[in-house]
């Protein structure tokens, strides 16, 4: 009988018998400022103007001064209006009942499906798991996409980062990775994205199937900063639910880049100084938090793929730089690939995963290295040999890279629904560099470095 209603119990006891309160009395830009009521800083709190009531959250304390963004536009706020403390932080419905939906920053359907059952409420700020209690990452996930799969080998848990310039099919590569992966789930997180792109994203990147076991978090660029900013943390909320169920996540986050423009908005808005490049503090600090919640825990795993967009194609600004800091792997998706019509355009001497070698086998390992000194030969006299001025014979390494560019050429290069298994893929990686593999690496093993 005790446990039939513990937790009525507990709610009765963490329960807030008194409603602090508060009234605005500026609304400047973005940020909405109220004499009171008593709150903390990421709490959730009800404007109430003129009969509406807008969700708005604690951004900053200036002594009894409360200084709150809103979800949603600030239009429609007058002086005076009640502002009412809820007493908690954000959290995010979660149920398997959300595979297939289209939800919003709060994860509120936006897919006119209607409702679902929820079967709990997980906080959308939220540690990441202790670092001592993190499996090893031993096991190898197959994206489908064979220059990755091939050359870049990425394991279950892994974070990686696709770096690229706008245009140059950031989208469409996530889209291919959803299709094909082998996750049991696909949480697909697009923060910042035009309108009109999250149709032609689920239709025609992610596909009906892969839609089935996918869930998408949608903020488009015309919500607020707010909603921008926890759009992200929503989708890693989501993913978290998942894997504490003991599944197989895979996180797609696009773009970290305008995650970060968000929390610049917030943070200028509050007072905080530009720092590097017109970026405050606070989103050096948000970045890592962000970041080190997909991985694996003691349940399951989240292997995350985060799209940054370089500014200018320049790798070292600061978001790019941040992040290709804290990620285990980095892809970079080339803007003078992508103008030659080779897509995917990943650029694979300028890309690297850290967890590689740990995840494939010895004769994979082998066969990779090959494979990339072919390449970087061949791009190493690449202008000598298209200026017609290299001789054949004169060095056998050119003359072994240039024998094997087509079929290279051909390995890397895949159409958007061109999806391509393990086994293939290695077999095919195998054939370009002289190397058999044994069907135990094609079946994707747990390899061990001795």
């Amino acid at each position: 009988m005790k446990k039939l209603f513990a937790k009525y119990a507990e709610s009765v006891e963490s329960a807030c018998t008194v409603k602090c309160v508060g009234y605005v009395f500026r609304v400047h830009g973005l940020l909405v400022e109220s004499t009171g009521p008593q709150s903390v800083v990421g709490e959730i709190c009800r404007i109430i103007s003129r009969g509406e009531e807008l969700l708005a959250e604690v951004v900053g304390l200036n002594g009894s001064t409360v200084q709150l963004m809103v979800y949603g536009a600030t239009e429609g706020i007058e002086l005076g209006a009640r502002v009412e403390a809820s007493g908690s932080s954000l959290t995010i419905p979660c149920s398997p009942a959300m595979l297939g939906r289209v939800l919003d920053a709060l994860g509120r359907p936006l897919d006119g499906k209607g409702g679902f059952n929820i079967n709990c409420r997980n906080p959308a700020m939220r540690e990441a798991p202790p670092a001592f209690s993190r499996p090893i990452i031993r096991e190898r996930l197959s994206t489908g996409i064979r220059a990755v799969d091939g050359l870049l080998a990425v394991g279950k848990g892994q974070r990686i980062g696709i770096f690229a310039g706008s245009g140059v099919g950031k989208s469409t590569f996530l889209g291919m990775i959803a299709a094909s992966s082998q996750a049991d789930v696909n949480v697909i997180a697009l923060i910042g994205e035009r309108g009109r792109e999250l149709n032609d994203f689920i239709v025609n990147s992610l596909g009906e199937d892969a839609m089935k076991r996918s869930v998408v978090v949608a903020a488009t660029g015309d919500k607020s900063a707010l909603e921008r900013l926890k759009g992200a943390y929503t989708a890693t909320a989501i993913a978290e639910y998942f894997r504490d169920l003991g599944m197989n996540v895979l996180l797609l986050l696009d773009s970290v880049t305008r995650f970060a423009r968000a929390q610049r908005e917030i943070g200028l808005s509050r007072g905080e100084s530009a720092a590097h490049r017109g970026y405050p503090p606070s989103v050096f600090d948000m970045l890592p938090k962000l970041l080190e919640r997909a991985g694996t825990s003691e349940r399951g795993t989240i292997t995350a793929f985060y799209t940054v967009l370089v500014e200018g194609d320049d790798m070292d600004e600061p978001v790019s730089d941040n992040v290709r800091a804290t990620l285990d792997a980095h892809i970079v998706l080339s803007r003078r690939l992508a103008s030659r019509g080779h897509y995917p355009a990943v650029d694979v001497l300028q890309s690297i995963s850290r967890l590689s070698e740990e995840v494939s086998g010895e004769a994979t390992r082998a066969a990779v290295r090959t494979v990339k000194r072919l390449i970087a030969d061949y791009a190493e006299a690449e202008d000598v040999i298209n200026a017609g001025a290299y001789r054949q014979g004169s060095n056998p390494d050119i003359d072994a890279a240039i024998a094997k560019r087509p079929e290279i050429e051909d390995f890397l290069i895949q159409g958007i629904g061109d999806r391509t298994g393990l086994g293939e893929t290695l077999t095919r990686l195998g054939g370009i560099a002289g190397v058999e593999i044994p069907d135990a690496e094609q079946a994707g093993p747990t390899a061990k470095r001795v």
